[in-house]
């Protein structure tokens, strides 16, 4: 059976990410039972079976499987897949009561709350680990511990956000996750049942999430967006009986900070960012030679990292005297290249480095504010909006171009392969989804003349906020409406 992607780099990020103990399972309907002998490698069990058992062997027998109704032990497992119709005595209630329920009534209301695929439509089942491409799956099960699976809900309403409604309808929770993933087209998570727990081993602390395949993209780039932020498996322990302030993220705590930084003067703060090779210090220069200073991190963060100075220290100390050029100053090519490759290793690297960064920022804003109470300050940021820093400016500039520009951009710039080039470029937030962060963009993709007279119109419209920001000051303090 043919399949249209390759499964096996989103996957091994998945199971990289949250140290999953079994293989997420690709799930697929067939219309028809014959095209089971179409899927490589597929096995069909000898012996009758039920569905949970069909998963584990998938997820942590490494196994490609199938199954038509025929196959399962009872019509409970094809009824739910709508492989089969269930008899009389299953939708009066009589089953249920056997063991479920009190009696037939409750049985019959059990029977009814569960929600089943409509009977005719598929003849047969099809599962396998998703890393190995098996087919074109339907849905994705995840099986995870609640600690896994509140980061999997984390990175799904990371972007575009709502609100997850999740059911249990007790036993044949198979429902719950399977057959409302396939009805809703979103992702549900169920509470694996007595019965996929005594024949389908599920684990006292699994829970399982379907996925509709078309929406694992999102959840991943969800996980490394909140991987980049810090929140990542396991979740590490901050303790209960000490003082966590210092656990919680920057946002928790920048009050004081951004009091300090926007003054009660009238300055305006401008965080100007962008993706690599969108072309933030062209768009920066030319602002400045309207007026506005410039704050250039990658400049800060070249000078914090000085040979001898603290940064410096901490980084040789990590990475070893493989990172050094022979004059003792830090071999940056050398760095790239392994940070670009490792996120724990370029996060251990932005600890060392932002802390003394934010140190300098604020010095220099103290500086060009005392020099012109009325400063438009710029503060070039590339990773801006990776490191949470958006709350300490007035306003976000985002300098925009496409992934294809930044490619070539970077590639004539820095003497890099095309593969280099896109890693770097895909190691941050794309170029797209910062402009969703941002108040403001330039689009940096023409020519130097078309970049000029967008920043000239933004160099007006800058002035303009900044003097209706002084007369709502004035008039404040002098008790009017402006």
């Amino acid at each position: 059976m043919p399949t249209h992607r390759d499964w096996e780099k989103p996957v091994r990020t998945l199971e990289r990410l949250l140290r999953l103990k079994s293989f997420p399972v690709a799930f697929k309907l067939l219309e028809k039972k014959e095209a089971l002998s179409d899927i490589p490698f597929i096995r069909r069990l000898n012996h009758k079976s039920t569905l949970c058992q069909l998963i584990n062997l998938a997820r942590n027998f490494d196994w490609t499987v199938g199954a038509d109704q025929g196959d399962f032990i009872s019509t409970t497992c094809p009824s739910i897949i709508g492989l089969s119709d269930s008899p009389p005595y299953v939708k009066d209630g009589t089953f249920r009561s056997i063991v479920w329920t009190k009696n037939r009534a409750d049985g019959k209301k059990f029977e009814d709350g569960i929600p089943r695929l409509e009977i005719g439509k598929y003849e047969a089942v099809a599962l396998a680990p998703l890393v190995y491409n098996p087919f074109d799956p339907d849905i994705v099960l995840i099986y995870a511990n609640p600690a896994q699976s509140i980061l999997l809900i984390n990175a799904l309403q990371f972007e575009d956000y709502e609100i997850m409604s999740f059911y249990c309808v007790g036993e044949s929770s198979c429902s719950d996750a399977i057959v409302r993933c396939y009805q809703t087209g979103k992702p549900s998570l169920s509470i694996p049942c007595y019965g996929e727990r005594r024949y389908g081993h599920a684990q006292d602390d699994e829970l399982v999430m379907a996925v509709p395949a078309s929406m694992m993209d999102k959840m991943i780039k969800g996980l490394e967006a909140l991987y980049r932020r810090g929140v990542r498996y396991p979740i590490s322990y901050a303790g209960a009986e000490t003082d966590v302030t210092h656990a919680f993220p920057g946002a928790y705590g920048t009050k004081d900070r951004i009091t300090v930084l926007r003054g009660n003067d009238n300055r305006l703060l401008l965080g100007v960012t962008g993706s690599i090779g969108t072309g933030k210090s062209s768009v920066a220069n030319m602002l400045e030679e309207l007026g506005a200073p410039i704050i250039d991190f990658d400049v800060l963060s070249r000078t914090v990292v000085e040979p001898g100075k603290p940064a410096w220290k901490d980084i040789v100390a990590y990475f070893g005297k493989q990172v050094l050029m022979e004059d003792q100053t830090l071999d940056r090519g050398k760095l790239r290249e392994i940070v670009f490759q490792d996120l724990e290793k370029r996060k251990k690297l932005e600890s060392f480095q932002h802390p003394r960064i934010g140190e300098e920022f604020q010095n220099l804003v103290e500086h060009y504010a005392k020099e012109n109470p009325d400063a438009i300050i710029q503060v070039v940021i590339p990773l801006l909006i990776e490191t949470n820093m958006q709350a300490l400016f007035h306003h976000l500039l985002m300098v925009y171009a496409p992934e294809d520009v930044q490619k070539k951009r970077l590639m004539a710039r820095d003497h890099l392969s095309e593969d280099m080039a896109l890693r770097m470029i895909r190691s941050q937030i794309s170029v797209e989804d910062k402009k969703g962060y941002c108040d403001m963009v330039i689009d940096n993709s023409g020519s130097p003349e078309e970049t000029r007279k967008q920043v000239n119109a933004l160099w007006q419209r800058l002035k303009e906020i900044q003097a209706a920001k002084k007369r709502v000051a004035e008039a404040a303090q002098e008790g009017r409406t402006p």
